[in-house]
């Protein structure tokens, strides 16, 4: 596997903004970053026509766009990036194909998804949710939208993330798969950008007390909550020990583990998630969890895949 930042690009405002988060990611980590082109010369050329405006009769051609497209991003992003080893590839092929290939060997890809605003969150194409669901390497989903150009202040300075520069990462865990790829992926996110880790669980009463919790004997739900926050502490301690410098919150509380995911990605610099490797007959898919934040987190969302 190469240690290389991979973003999937089309030219399209999505994908720029994804490539603009993974130059960042790619400082942050000291790794090389690859703009990835798909072309597929069987598609229509006026698929790419709306990025040329009045004058795209004469210019939509798919061997046009294809070189255009990456050149214009690399061109853009060496401005504003300098000193960053940045490169391009333009593979024939679906993009479904392309970009599945290249998260294997990728340290993480990143692709963009068409932001639909505070109160409905990302719009992610189908070929985003098929990457996701089979990608065994992380993927992050990155929106469009004002975040982008605000998220990081003066993170970059030449010399590194500045402390305090940088949003909480958010991590969503279930404590009954606890795997170190997650936390990991996590806890290396929030020392590259020297922000705290914000670790979420969220858990429900036994099923007795789902119609009514008032049943419930209060000594009864408070040592549940206290097992609970103890088992949370119990998984991260030696991560923490792994991980010093990291400033840690944990947060376990009684709900969907995806409501407050979503809440709290509000004032997070990343989200990041889980999602089950499958290798059966049913096929591969993203958890209700996964699910529900990619849709609607305010954040970019990374979800790794762990077994």
């Amino acid at each position: 596997m190469s240690r290389t930042v991979v973003v999937g690009l089309d030219g399209s405002p999505a994908s720029l903004a994804a490539a603009e988060w993974a130059a960042h990611e790619a400082r942050l980590r000291r790794l090389p970053l690859k703009l990835l082109h798909a072309v597929e010369y069987w598609a229509p050329p006026y698929g790419y026509a709306s990025l040329a405006g009045p004058s795209a009769p004469a210019l939509a051609s798919t061997e046009y766009w294809g070189e255009r497209i990456p050149r214009e991003a690399l061109k853009q992003l060496t401005e504003r990036h300098p000193g960053l080893d940045i490169s391009t590839e333009q593979l024939d092929g679906q993009p479904l194909t392309v970009l599945a290939g290249a998260a294997q060997e990728a340290e993480v890809l990143v692709l963009g998804s068409r932001g639909l605003g505070a109160m409905t969150g990302f719009l992610v194409g189908s070929v985003s949710q098929a990457v996701l669901a089979h990608a065994e390497r992380p993927v992050v989903v990155v929106r469009t939208g004002p975040w982008v150009e605000s998220a990081y202040l003066s993170a970059h300075d030449g010399s590194g993330p500045q402390e305090g520069a940088y949003r909480p990462v958010v991590l969503g865990l279930d404590l009954s798969r606890p795997c170190d790829e997650l936390l990991g992926y996590a806890f290396d996110a929030a020392a590259a950008r020297r922000a705290p880790l914000r670790v979420v669980h969220g858990w429900s009463m036994p099923p007795a007390y789902t119609f009514d919790p008032a049943l419930i004997a209060p000594e009864i739900r408070d040592g549940m909550a206290a097992g609970t926050a103890t088992a949370l502490e119990d998984a991260l301690r030696p991560w923490r020990s792994k991980y010093p410098e990291v400033q840690v919150e944990e947060e376990s509380s009684v709900g969907p583990a995806a409501g407050h995911l979503v809440e709290a990605s509000a004032s997070a610099s990343l989200v990041v998630v889980g999602r089950r490797i499958r290798r059966s007959a049913i096929g591969t898919h993203l958890s209700p969890v996964a699910h529900s934040v990619l849709h609607h987190s305010a954040a970019p969302v990374a979800v790794v895949p762990h077994p």
